[in-house]
């Protein structure tokens, strides 16, 4: 059992350390990073974190050993006399409150002051001067060697060629250390410019700099809007005799460098932290991107007490802003059912910190977007937020599978009613077919059924439903017809009188009495409008002929797509449907039966309504037409018959004019309309 464990804590380990050493490669050697610094950390620390767990099992390639990259062929190597340390990280007030207990431990009876800088995104070179005029600019390469880009630095407007000595000779040797980045204002432009040209735009400042300081030819450096910032000194002879970090930047300005625009020098841990809760706060309104502040033991001699780790000082650390990406583990996905019946996947996660706030659970969205991601139980995946944007995941690191992960498939049935599930062809989203059963869909259906379009029952709103449910008097929508099995349970209902209850139970049995295109619509059939049921109900006749009619036979239907005849086949087969479906019946719902087939006048035919009626309300001009077989559409086309046109008619009159179509005036509308046998109810 040893060997295996074993065994696993060395897989993984050598996935890590072959993930980082390819994007280390992306981002020092080819300057294209292809993952965010944050999900590098991440990645990093996990590493990290194994290492410090099995001691024994420590690879000897690891990356927690090394800085960064190799050196490009295509300039000349330089063996840097000072390694160029990377930094650790912290993330939280705790992280960095720890930092500082281990300085304290190490330098007991000391006070510690800490120099405070903003943690520039860019690239860190290192500029040789000799007695004062720039010699040499060298990259970080993997810490211990770099490359040679002297003609390139030396094009950079801010950076000084010859040092200012207006106070004292500069050294004899002078090697500074700091960031070569592009300002965002120099950044847009440039970005504008090469768009213009239709030449390439880079992704953020920092891949910008780093791709014009590795160019061959100095003239595309200098073209563009590069700057540099000092952070602090690798060598000096003679000494300067600076005491600390925070004068030592100050006396480089004096020599003619620029520093970042923001230098803090607290007297304590707990100031520090209120300088970086500060400029986060700032962080926009900044000249240049920072993903954090630098933290650093201000007093030289408490640096050298301090002394080194392997691949980073003892005496700093960054201080990394909150992540908007985070890597984390799925541990389940979940199938939750929304209100119109939409299976919506929700991934179960390992609870992760993400921009601020602790992440359990994120949506998938759709079965589309589980497939386009092949997220499975057991991945690693990044998520992703920022500001108050809801949290989603942006990427699935498939090089750390592990190889029997099962891919995520639909579920066949619902999993809070257990009826079918379907997706037509060509729509993004599974439903739950059991639209008037599932408890997930209740107070919609609930909602639907009782609106005044489909079985007008007055009285019964939102209030009295929800009370309703909460007391488990509503199942589904067959339980309203025998609401009045519990009229004392209703009058104990707060608000809720005699008279507001009789009023309730007589609405109920006066719906009873309705239309067969009422009741085809009340049964909240996705895709089956006013219209649609009045074509159904007109087309089948009965609702026994609805229920067996398959998909072929629905299409036939006017204004029954392929879609549509698939959802209403669909919720026809879904076996709870009809058991409400019966309830209803058998609750005494009815209406007439059909008279003698005739074909209707204006059966199939397109008619709009514009502008203010004035002897009728627009539902009852719907109804009408509506009974002599026309659809009613909001918008005027080629395809229109016939528009009716009220007072203060606009648009739409015009277009049918245009177009050359017949307009109708309400009066002659409501004449037409008598000839036919209609008038309004």
């Amino acid at each position: 059992m040893v060997n295996i464990d074993k065994a696993q804590i060395v897989s993984r380990m050598r996935q890590l350390i072959q993930l980082l050493a390819k994007h280390n490669h992306a981002y020092y050697v080819m300057d294209e990073p292809t993952i965010s610094d944050n999900e590098y950390d991440q990645l990093f620390h996990q590493l990290k974190d194994l290492e410090q767990q099995y001691p024994d099992d420590v690879q000897n390639d690891t990356p927690t050993q090394r800085v960064g990259g190799e050196a490009l062929s295509k300039f000349n190597s330089v063996e840097h006399a000072v390694p160029m340390l990377s930094l650790g990280n912290v993330f939280n007030r705790e992280d960095l409150f720890a930092f500082a207990r281990r300085i304290e431990e190490r330098l007991p009876n000391q006070h510690v002051n800490y120099d405070v800088e903003l943690k520039l995104d860019g690239l860190a070179i290192s500029l040789w001067y000799e007695h004062g005029v720039l010699v040499k600019g060298v990259t970080r390469g993997d810490g211990e060697t770099g490359e040679e880009i002297t003609q390139n630095v030396k094009t950079i407007r801010n950076l000084p060629k010859t040092l200012h000595h207006d106070i004292a000779a500069p050294p004899a040797l002078l090697e500074v250390r700091g960031e070569v980045l592009m300002p965002k204002s120099g950044f847009e432009k440039l970005n504008k410019i090469n768009e213009v040209k239709g030449e390439k735009t880079f992704a953020n400042p920092r891949n910008a700099a780093a791709g014009s300081l590795r160019q061959l030819d100095p003239n595309i450096a200098a073209s563009r809007p590069l700057a540099f910032y000092a952070y602090g000194i690798a060598q000096c002879e003679p000494a300067n005799d600076l005491e600390t970090m925070h004068d030592s930047l100050q006396w480089l300005t004096q020599l003619g460098f620029e520093i970042a625009e923001r230098q803090f020098l607290c007297q304590s841990i707990q100031e520090v932290q209120e300088k970086y809760d500060q400029i986060q706060q700032e962080r926009e309104n900044l000249a240049v991107e920072i993903d954090g502040m630098v933290i650093k033991v201000d007093n030289l001699k408490q640096q050298k007490q301090l002394g080194f780790l392997s691949r980073e000082p003892r005496w700093a650390t960054a201080y990394k802003f909150p992540a908007v990406a985070a890597l984390t583990k799925v541990e389940g996905i979940d199938w939750q059912v929304g209100r119109t019946g939409a299976l919506t996947p929700v991934a179960r996660l390992a609870p992760v910190l993400v921009g601020g706030v602790t992440v359990s659970n994120v949506t998938l969205h759709n079965i589309g977007e589980v497939h386009r991601l092949d997220v499975r139980i057991g991945d690693t995946i990044s998520v992703y937020r920022t500001g108050d944007v809801i949290p989603k995941v942006e990427k699935v690191w498939q090089e750390l599978r592990v190889d029997d992960l099962q891919e995520t498939i639909l579920p066949k049935s619902c999993p809070v009613c257990a009826s079918p599930v379907v997706m037509p062809e060509g729509e993004a989203l599974a439903r739950c077919s059991g639209g008037l059963y599932c408890a997930a869909q209740r107070i919609e259906a609930i909602r639907h059924f009782v609106s005044r379009k489909a079985m007008d029952i007055e009285g019964l709103g939102d209030r009295w439903v929800e009370s309703l449910l909460h007391l488990e008097l509503l199942k589904d929508v067959s339980d309203i017809y025998h609401l009045n099995k519990h009229k004392e349970t209703l009058l104990n209902i707060e608000k809720m009188g005699e008279k507001s209850v009789q009023n309730l139970f007589n609405a109920i049995e006066a719906s009873k009495k309705t239309t067969l295109a009422r009741f085809i619509y009340a049964l909240g059939i996705r895709g089956v409008g006013e219209t649609t049921a009045r074509m159904l109900a007109n087309t089948f006749t009965t609702l026994e002929a609805l229920r067996k009619a398959e998909s072929e036979a629905l299409k036939k239907t006017p204004d029954v797509g392929d879609i549509t005849a698939e959802w209403i086949a669909d919720f026809f087969q879904a076996e709870h449907n009809i058991e409400v479906i019966d309830k209803l019946l058998e609750s005494g719902i009815y209406w007439d039966a059909p008279s003698a087939s005739t074909t209707q006048p204006l059966n199939g035919e397109s008619w709009v309504l514009t502008g203010t009626l004035t002897q009728l309300n627009r539902d009852q001009a719907t109804q009408m037409l509506q009974a002599l077989g026309a659809r009613v559409s909001g918008s005027v086309s080629s395809k229109t018959k016939c528009l009716v046109a009220g007072e203060k008619a606009g648009s739409k009159l015009d277009k049918a004019q245009k177009l050359g179509i017949r307009t109708l005036s309400e009066s002659e509308f409501l004449a037409l309309m008598k000839s036919y046998g209609q008038t309004p109810n």
